[in-house]
């Protein structure tokens, strides 16, 4: 009697799921996914007929985790749906009118006055930080992007700043990444003639979303003067839940030119032979570092498509891909980190794969329905 009831149960569920309204979502990659969808808000509110109230739910009847993107506006711009499909899967998304539970957040930024104008970022995987005015001219400044090496999936940004030991593995990672005189884990520099050229750090930051899911942040430079030109650069960020990539978005001005040639460097370190893997037209490029100090291995990588790439791998201390940027056009490109001792991918291998599978993702985005 039990199993007939639970089977009507279940048929009932079904059925007032396949009459409901639903977001469709299509996976058209050979690799499984777990990320986030974007849907203009008026647009899925003028669908469902709701307003910032409501809560999603799977054929399961599970609670899926969304977030309302404002971009730095007072209303929300976009809805972003965290999704989950095997390759190459159709599933469906219900609405329910009703609020579902407080999401816990998975993403985190924020300026760090106590520690010389850091600017830091973090997910339930990875963090970073960019140095900020206050560290310039330091013995221990540093130029590009630093990697901190998480394996907790708790937001650690205050805590490590707290308690000022991060620098040793207490169970949740450690920052033993070094920068230096490099671009570090994936960051930007002008191409001169004279060859590269750092910017200076930071001067304006303004976050433009925190969590739960996806935290978005933009950094503004002052202008730089490069072969006579004057050259103005933006960095919008953001990094999702559970993923390994930042995604950056390069806004660059030139007043007399109108392209600016750039390059995203990785640092490099001392061995003869590096493991790094090279993807199609030089688009993507991962590094597995060795062993340092018995601190485990970290891997770096850059994805920068749809752009023209070229390669410098003959320096002794970071490899550059170089491109240009063009004036009033977005250039998106990835950067990525992971260690080792997170368990989630112990070798050079798996880390060639999982970018090339990042890389397909971008190429293949989800499809997405209002039905």
């Amino acid at each position: 009697m039990k199993r007939i009831l639970l089977t009507c149960l279940i048929i009932v569920n079904c059925l007032a799921f396949s009459h409901a309204q639903y977001v469709e979502v299509k996976n058209p990659s050979k690799h499984p996914r777990k990320e986030l969808i974007s849907i203009p808000f008026q647009k899925f509110k003028e669908h469902f007929k709701v307003d910032t109230v409501f809560s999603i739910r799977d054929g399961n009847n599970q609670l899926i985790p969304y977030q309302l993107e404002k971009l730095g506006t007072d209303m929300p711009v976009n809805v972003l749906i965290q999704v989950e499909l095997p390759a190459q899967a159709t599933i469906k998304y219900k609405l329910d009118k009703d609020p579902g539970t407080r999401i816990e957040p998975k993403t985190f930024a924020r300026y760090i006055p106590e520690r010389f104008d850091d600017f830091a970022w973090e997910n339930d995987v990875v963090a970073f930080r960019l140095y900020g005015k206050a560290l310039e001219g330091r013995k221990d400044d540093g130029q590009g992007m630093d990697y901190w090496a998480k394996r907790t999936d708790k937001l650690i940004i205050n805590k490590w700043y707290k308690v000022e030991n991060y620098h040793q593995d207490n169970g949740e990672g450690m920052d033993y990444y070094t920068v230096g005189q490099t671009l570090g884990a994936g960051d930007v520099a002008l191409l001169s003639n004279k060859g590269l050229k750092f910017t200076k750090h930071y001067r304006r930051y303004r976050i433009l979303d925190n969590g739960p899911l996806r935290t978005t942040f933009k950094l503004e430079y002052d202008p730089e003067e490069l072969d006579g030109q004057e050259v103005k650069l933006n960095k919008i960020i953001s990094l999702d839940a559970g993923s390994n990539f930042n995604k950056i978005v390069l806004q660059v001005q030139n007043n007399k030119a109108r392209t600016t040639a750039i390059a995203i460097g990785v640092a490099k370190r001392k061995e003869e032979q590096p493991k790094i893997a090279v993807g199609q037209k030089n688009q993507t490029m991962a590094y597995w570092e060795p062993e340092i100090a018995n601190n485990g291995q970290t891997g770096i990588a850059v994805i920068i498509p749809k752009q023209k790439v070229n390669l410098d791998f003959g320096r002794p201390e970071q490899f550059l891909l170089s491109s240009k940027a063009r004036n009033g056009q977005d250039f998106v490109y990835y950067n990525a980190a992971v260690w080792n001792r997170a368990g989630k991918i112990t070798s050079a291998e798996a880390w060639n794969k999982a970018v090339e599978a990042e890389y397909e993702k971008i190429k293949k985005p989800l499809k997405w329905g209002l039905k």
